[in-house]
């Protein structure tokens, strides 16, 4: 039976906490017990996509309002790793973001774009109590 790592992170909804969530995406790259990959290429993988999650949902999904919080989760197992973002905004249409080609002055997109280049699976789930993004990286 494989063991599980669950890391609960809950920050105030700025993103000067942006690097620090980044930081432990790193931490946990280099931590993984039975890894065969690039620990290097991972680490900057995992603080990139945690941090582009990360501003999204601070500055779009809960439009900067300081009075909101922001949650993320990452689960490590022995075969992949899974980042929730949590979110209460409006949402987005995942699908329809993913396939817009960014133009260098878009002001919108990338990180999404940047998310599915560097990730296995990307899933943007609506709940009656908020919004999940959901970033699967298989480990094998």
């Amino acid at each position: 039976m494989s063991k599980q790592v669950i890391i609960d992170i809950t920050v105030p909804n700025q993103t000067k906490y942006l690097g620090m969530v980044g930081r432990i995406g790193e931490s946990i790259a280099y931590s993984l017990k039975g890894y065969l990959g690039n620990r290097r290429e991972l680490a900057y993988h995992l603080n990139l996509v945690l941090t582009e999650a990360l501003a999204n949902a601070i500055c779009h999904a809960n439009n900067s309002d300081p009075d909101k919080e922001v949650r993320v989760t990452i689960t490590a197992s022995d075969r992949d790793l899974i980042i929730r973002v949590f979110d209460h905004g409006q949402g987005f249409d995942l699908e329809t973001l993913s396939q817009k080609k960014a133009q260098s002055c878009d002001e919108g997109g990338r990180g999404i774009q940047i998310i599915h280049k560097l990730m296995d699976q990307v899933r943007y789930i609506r709940k009656e109590d908020g919004n999940v993004l959901e970033i699967t990286k298989s480990l094998n």
